[in-house]
């Protein structure tokens, strides 16, 4: 593990160590029904694809979906990981290999990953579909539930997978809110799911991870309390990535709220009498964390890998792709 590494790791551990967090929650009632759809169609299909963001990979992975689809094979594919730090999602693949789990990291816009993700979906469906035939069924292509929390990306990875526009997205969380086939040529059909949440976050530092990406309405959580912890974080992690956007030269305050002042003024969102609009600035940072123009962001550290060339192996598959 490089030093780059471990001073990330370190700094995110004492961060969330000593945070007050507030309590954040969200649960609204089609999340209930994305649920239900869920568990009475997991016997239809031969895998999961189960969605994460790159960035968050702990945080955006849903407990209660691991409960339901305990048993069933499984993919773990890190999306949007263009936004986030490639160092640490080349240890988050170690990870999930280490525990015997397939993953791949996935830019489903540009397409990055998708082939070696369908590859992989395919072999873990072989030995099912392959027992069918062998008993007198016809041959069919490999079925794939894909899930994950609301705003991962699921729409645009199934729009990139099957080469148009079939699923529906957009730009906020709970889009996808029923039941979609989708034929990938011969060889997948991949099942849809609405995006869903957990009703209570025992992790009060995942469910800020979730407000910071999006995943959670904005509408739903106090933006300015979000943007304040979103800023201290990034004052510890990343100081440079806000010095560097933001234009800032002299060292960072050591508190959010002169940070926002400094950038409000820098990004022109004054009132009369020479004030700054904190609710622009706060949407501003918020805006530029998700677009990825504070560059590439890791907000989630793995657990340490014992086995080095578990590391090794998900460094050299990366680099052939």
């Amino acid at each position: 593990m490089n030093d780059y590494i471990k001073e990330r790791e370190e700094s995110a551990r004492k961060l969330a160590a000593e945070q007050v967090l507030p309590n954040v929650q969200w649960f609204p009632g089609h999340m209930t029904k994305a649920r239900k759809i869920i568990t009475e169609n997991l016997k239809l299909v031969d895998v999961v694809i189960e969605l994460l963001d790159a960035r968050i990979p702990y945080s955006s992975a849903n407990p209660m979906l691991q409960e339901i689809i305990a048993g069933k094979p499984k993919v773990v594919a890190l999306n949007k990981s263009d936004l986030a730090d490639p160092a640490i999602t080349k240890k988050w693949v170690a990870y999930f290999r280490s525990q015997g789990v397939q993953a791949v990291a996935v830019d489903a816009t540009q397409g990055k990953g998708t082939k070696q993700l369908v590859k992989m979906t395919e072999e873990l469906a072989r030995s099912k579909t392959e027992k069918l035939v062998s008993k007198g069924a016809k041959a069919r292509s490999a079925r794939v539930m894909i899930l994950g929390i609301p705003n991962v990306g699921k729409s645009s990875l199934i729009n990139r997978l099957a080469g148009s526009n079939k699923a529906k997205t957009a730009d906020k969380p709970g889009v996808t809110r029923a039941k979609q086939w989708i034929r990938l040529a011969d060889s997948l059909e991949l099942l849809d799911t609405p995006g869903i949440l957990w009703p209570k976050f025992e992790d009060m530092n995942a469910g800020l991870k979730l407000a910071f990406t999006g995943a959670i309405n904005d509408e739903a959580v106090d933006r300015e309390l979000i943007t304040g912890v979103f800023l201290d974080t990034m004052i510890k992690l990343y100081p440079e990535r806000i010095k560097e956007r933001y234009k800032i030269t002299d060292e960072l305050p050591e508190t959010s709220g002169e940070l926002l002042e400094i950038i409000g003024k820098k990004r022109g969102c004054l009132v009369k009498g020479g004030l700054v609009d904190l609710e622009k600035a706060q949407r501003i940072v918020l805006t530029d964390f998700r677009s990825g123009k504070l560059g590439t962001i890791s907000l989630d550290v793995p657990p340490a890998i014992d086995a080095p060339s578990a590391a090794d192996a998900a460094e050299n598959s990366q680099e052939k792709d």
